[in-house]
């Protein structure tokens, strides 16, 4: 179990620095495109930086609350379920993490989620039929996992991941559209065709890179939490059986879109089932088989 973990942790981390590494070389690559030379790019690298910097800080702030309202998540009070509450609390203390706010989202669907900041303003979303419908042990497998998710601070590193894929997609089409249509575009040197060619390559592949090194980070994250949720529970199989459940459902969730899929503990769209090679790299999360298999290897 431990061994699982720190591999998860050492994914996510490679594949952390490989975006980050993917964003700095994009901003130099459309730098050398609009400017002569090496120390103007270099600069223009500078005002990439910093607007990525600040569509970052504004998406971290605001993501929470926009994704609870999207999802139609309403605050759940103790006295409508208390069991619910106690199994949340219990986790909390065991942990040392703060009791995260919770939210019900009217639906038969079986789907949960994390989101927030950090492990001070986290809330956890449930629906209503994860909590009809799960035995005692398996809801608590599944909060389990979603504390995971605020343990590790996957609620901000989503966060971010979200704000790099959307500003590689706007600059990419700000370069293109510049390329194209700009007098500035006509007018430069020779001496920056190659750049122009090969800025004008990623522009179009980089928001399709973007988005698979997301997706390839979040499936990580979900392998990490289902380990770290049952080493809270010291029960791999109270989330397996629940992973079980959930993926016998087959009513897709209503209130989801594809913006907010990657949130939840199974994808709750319901599309992503026929999991060839080239699904998989476009998928949101982990083959489910796979995750009760690793589970059920935990406990063996």
């Amino acid at each position: 179990m431990y061994n699982q973990i720190a591999a998860n942790k050492r994914n996510t981390w490679f594949l952390l620095i490989l975006f980050v590494a993917f964003v700095v070389g994009l901003g130099y690559v459309f730098g050398r495109a609009y400017t002569q030379t090496e120390e103007e790019a270099l600069g223009l690298m500078g005002v990439f930086g910093i607007v990525a910097i600040v569509y970052a800080t504004i998406s971290y702030f605001a993501s929470a609350s926009l994704t609870l309202a999207i999802s139609q998540a309403k605050p759940l009070e103790k006295r409508e379920c208390p069991e619910l509450f106690n199994l949340v609390e219990n986790l909390s203390i065991a942990t040392g993490l703060p009791t995260p706010k919770i939210y019900l989202i009217e639906d038969t669907a079986l789907n949960a989620f994390a989101t927030g900041r950090n492990p001070q303003t986290a809330a956890i979303t449930v629906t209503r039929g994860l909590v009809e419908k799960l035995d005692k042990l398996e809801l608590e497998g599944v909060l389990a996992h979603e504390l995971s998710h605020i343990q590790n601070y996957d609620i901000r590193l989503q966060c971010l991941i979200v704000a790099l894929v959307g500003l590689i997609a706007l600059v990419s089409d700000i370069f293109l559209r510049s390329i194209f249509y700009s007098r500035r575009s006509r007018s430069r040197s020779k001496g920056n065709a190659v750049f122009i060619l090969i800025g004008i390559v990623l522009a179009l592949l980089s928001p399709i890179i973007a988005k698979l090194m997301s997706l390839a980070i979040s499936r990580e994250r979900e392998y990490l939490a289902d380990a770290s949720g049952s080493l809270m529970t010291r029960h791999p199989e109270g989330l397996a059986k629940a992973l079980e459940k959930i993926s016998m459902d087959r009513e897709p969730l209503e209130a989801a879109n594809k913006a907010t899929a990657h949130l939840y503990i199974e994808n709750p769209l319901r599309n992503e089932q026929g999991m060839s090679w080239l699904n998989s790299l476009f998928s949101t999360h982990p083959p489910i088989a796979d995750r009760i298999a690793r589970l059920r290897g935990m406990g063996a």
